[in-house]
């Protein structure tokens, strides 16, 4: 039983922090009743969390069945040698600059690197009610661009859900000529298949930090190597 709790801590610690607080949650509203309102939010945490890594890990166990002719690409920095160069120290740096960043400096950042590449009408409208836009703006070519930003660790993908619930918005609420989700982190296979059906530009880690230093392109660029 220990051998397994050991396994299981190791390969999904999002499930094990979440059982923790769910533990942690039911001993304080044992102690006090005037803290079942506590309970309550943290309830609400761990069930969200649970969805979450429930979805993960059914995006985990799609993965090992695409079709390697059928993968869908992401932007990791376009050549060979763009990926290589975002995993030497000064590109790890960078990414670990934005990771550090909160979630509304995050949202800035990326507006701010929209405007440092020349896009105009440049905004941050994340938030409460946001359906899914966080940065809008119009590119250097005259289209509308919607991004999403999913500020993530290295362990935690963006999942399916998370870029259907975008692509139900960025085109139809939205109205984007172009519609993207960067993260810190990356996105699982059945994400990205999702994304190169229904036209999304996925930016992960690397290509975001290629992006920031012009090594690798733009979302609104085309990379000449996407289906």
């Amino acid at each position: 039983m220990v051998r397994t709790a050991a396994d299981v801590i190791e390969r999904r610690p999002l499930w094990a922090v979440t059982l923790a607080l769910l533990g942690l949650a039911g001993a304080l509203v044992s102690r006090s009743r005037w803290r079942k309102a506590s309970f309550t939010r943290c309830a609400g945490r761990a069930t969200r969390a649970l969805e979450e890594a429930a979805e993960l890990a059914s995006d985990d166990l799609r993965e090992t069945v695409v079709v390697e002719a059928g993968r869908p690409t992401v932007r990791t920095g376009g050549p060979a040698e763009h990926v290589a160069d975002a995993m030497t120290t000064p590109m790890c740096a960078c990414l670990a600059d934005y990771a550090s960043l909160d979630p509304d400096d995050f949202e800035r950042a990326i507006a701010e690197l929209c405007a440092d590449r020349g896009c105009r009408e440049v905004e941050v409208v994340g938030g409460a009610g946001d359906l899914g836009a966080d940065v809008v703006a119009v590119t250097p070519d005259g289209r509308r661009l919607v991004i999403q930003c999913k500020q993530y660790g290295d362990s935690h993908k963006v999942g399916s859900q998370e870029v259907q619930r975008f692509g139900g918005t960025c085109f139809t609420i939205h109205e984007a000529d172009v519609a993207a989700l960067v993260t810190t982190s990356q996105f699982t296979e059945p994400a990205l298949e999702y994304a190169r059906q229904c036209g999304i530009v996925c930016v992960d880690g690397p290509g975001l930090v290629a992006w920031c230093h012009g090594t690798g392109p733009s979302p609104w660029q085309p990379t000449g190597t996407e289906s």
